[in-house]
């Protein structure tokens, strides 16, 4: 939000300076540089690679040091993506999930009512697949198409058809826009888009 913030202001400013089209927005870079939000984005910036590196233990150690006693003067870094550490379905056990309680534990549909998300059911799709078959050819072999899992909204699904055939689904009203998918599927087959009109989560009820 404040990053949007600091765009409005940067983009008011070029205009109020006679930028009618407001060309001119390199300002951004130094303004988001002297914003609290940089300050505080730079003081986490090893919190992901330190658990990474270092482990739960060790790595939380790191970063209680890091943010709350005092900076250590190094930036650690991920050698490899997200999406490239994903193990394959052979290589990990199978995880039996028992179902929500609706106390403690809640179905992915009543999450995604709670975040009062709205996309209109008759706009273009906007997780785009750069090829539509390897959610089936490739991924649902190699790693059991982990998108059906590690989206919190449920937008992916396998399905099968009347004929016993099984298919791929994007369920993108669904979608509460966590870029998840973007960034971690093996593959790197998605792409979040900016969906039509505006849609997506509000929030209201959390």
């Amino acid at each position: 939000m404040k990053s949007g913030m600091i765009a409005a202001e940067t983009l008011f400013d070029a205009l109020s300076a006679g930028d009618e089209g407001g060309r001119d927005l390199t300002a951004y870079a130094e303004n988001f540089n002297d914003s609290w939000l940089y300050e505080e984005l730079y003081k986490s910036r090893n919190f992901g690679p330190a658990m990474h590196k270092f482990g739960t233990i060790l790595g939380g150690a790191f970063n209680f040091i890091d943010q709350n006693l005092f900076s250590i003067p190094v930036t650690l870094h991920d050698d490899k993506p997200d999406y490239a550490e994903m193990k394959l379905a052979s290589e990990c056990p199978v995880i039996e999930y028992p179902k929500p309680d609706g106390v403690i534990s809640f179905d992915k549909s009543s999450s995604v009512f709670l975040s009062f998300t709205n996309h209109e059911e008759n706009q273009p799709c906007h997780l785009k697949l750069t090829d539509a078959s390897i959610p089936m050819t490739s991924n649902l072999q190699k790693f059991a198409e982990p998108a059906q899992r590690f989206c919190p909204a449920g937008v992916y699904e396998i399905v099968e058809d009347d004929d016993g055939s099984q298919r791929f689904q994007i369920n993108s009203q669904n979608c509460v826009h966590c870029k998840t998918c973007d960034i971690k599927d093996p593959a790197q087959n998605i792409t979040w888009v900016t969906p039509e009109g505006g849609g997506g989560p509000n929030y209201p009820n959390m």
